[in-house]
């Protein structure tokens, strides 16, 4: 069995994160520039790799303000930290289309570990003969982990932003030639 590289469609993809406010709404963010790879043994996803890179600056949460507060150093420290990176340690079957994933996250230079559920949608071509996956992947993570600790209290208790991230990713890789 040869090894086989599948490169992120990112037409395709999104890399996604949730953010309780004011602890009882969502704000949603993405990051528009990305790249991931994956290594596997012919079309077996069982033990594969994955390695992802996003750009700090270019995360989007609709709101050009707050946007520009999580590049600023109370939060990502864009200007310090341009990446974000994910690097897997294992890949491993639960049972038909669902996975459990692994790996190393590295924000602010703070590197730690994260475990994602993932749901295999499975291999398919489309209509131009590229050979696709796609994968739904869902987990948290506690951002103070990682150096984003800015907060502020609110008056009625509690504070404006949850130390919980929820992440979403959609991803769709192209089997490279």
């Amino acid at each position: 069995m040869s090894t086989v590289k599948w490169s992120i469609d990112p037409t395709h993809s999104e890399i996604a994160f949730k953010v309780k406010h004011m602890m009882f709404t969502n704000v949603t963010g993405k990051f528009q520039n990305f790249t991931a790879e994956a290594t596997t043994e012919g079309d077996n996803f069982e033990n594969a790799s994955f390695e992802f890179s996003a750009d700090i600056d270019s995360v989007s949460t609709g709101n050009a303000d707050r946007d520009g507060h999580l590049l600023s150093p109370d939060f990502f420290d864009a200007a310090s930290f341009p990446k974000l990176t994910f690097k897997s340690t294992s890949f491993v079957k639960k049972d038909e289309g669902d996975y459990i994933l692994t790996g190393d996250l590295t924000i602010r230079d703070v590197t730690g570990s994260v475990t994602l559920a993932v749901d295999f949608g499975g291999i398919a071509k489309d209509p131009w003969g590229n050979v696709k996956t796609g994968f739904t992947a869902e987990g948290k993570l506690n951002r103070k982990d990682f150096g984003l600790t800015w907060n502020a209290a609110l008056e009625t208790g509690g504070v404006l932003v949850s130390e919980e991230v929820k992440l979403v990713i959609d991803a769709q890789f192209v089997k490279q030639a």
